[in-house]
């Protein structure tokens, strides 16, 4: 199917209360400006430096995520327009973005990354950890930061019921933490399990491959 075909499949799937974020990573520009011409304003990126080649060879409507791994080093280069990072992970990478923020005289919005799969190589926070910080944030701890929701990645089997499992710890959490303070969005779900995510609970999936297409891990 077409690029246009791809996406229009995507929407078509999801309820109106879901947001799609699309994520770009590893494909070019062009692509990515054909997706926001059909009308796709979000759009997820994993690494730094590819967000920093691309931000200025795109519209600056464009609301950007950042889904991977952030190592503190690297927030100075997107904290100016960076809409949203979905991936933290520790205290020390949200004192960093708060720092970062501040500097920009603006409020980054986050989610915390909470570590739901099995699989060693996921990062993420425990839920202890997860609690820890959300309750520092409400004692406004980090004044140029909103923690606006949480993201979480399942393990990656075809097992529908760990994967299941696995979304509900997640809900579970969002529900707990969002009667101490408002969240707006629960990040679950990808082009391989977002519908299983949106049963969930989700209210934002992260898809790539079904919009854009497989990437070559080989290069």
């Amino acid at each position: 199917m077409s690029l246009q075909e791809n996406y229009h499949n995507i929407k078509s799937q999801l309820p109106d209360t879901v947001e799609l974020v699309a994520v770009s990573k590893t494909h070019p520009v062009a692509a990515i400006q054909e997706v926001y011409d059909f009308g796709q304003k979000v759009f997820g990126e994993n690494k730094v430096q590819e967000l920093t080649e691309k931000y200025p060879q795109l519209p600056k409507d464009i609301q950007w995520h950042l889904i991977g791994h952030l190592q503190t080093n690297k927030v100075k280069y997107i904290a100016e327009y960076i809409d949203t990072i979905q991936s933290v992970d520790s205290e020390k990478l949200l004192n960093e973005i708060n720092k970062e923020a501040a500097k920009n005289n603006r409020t980054i919005k986050v989610f915390l990354q909470v570590k739901i799969a099995e699989e060693d190589s996921k990062f993420g926070l425990d839920i202890s950890e997860a609690e820890n910080l959300f309750q520092k944030f409400i004692s406004g701890d980090f004044p140029n930061i909103e923690i606006t929701g949480l993201m979480g990645m399942a393990t990656f089997t075809e097992d529908e019921d760990q994967i299941k499992k696995e979304f509900s710890v997640l809900k579970n959490l969002f529900d707990k933490l969002n009667e101490k303070h408002t969240l707006k969005t629960l990040s679950m779900g990808m082009s391989d399990d977002f519908p299983v995510a949106i049963e969930c609970g989700a209210n934002s999936v992260r898809v790539g491959s079904a919009i854009f297409g497989r990437r070559d891990y080989s290069q």
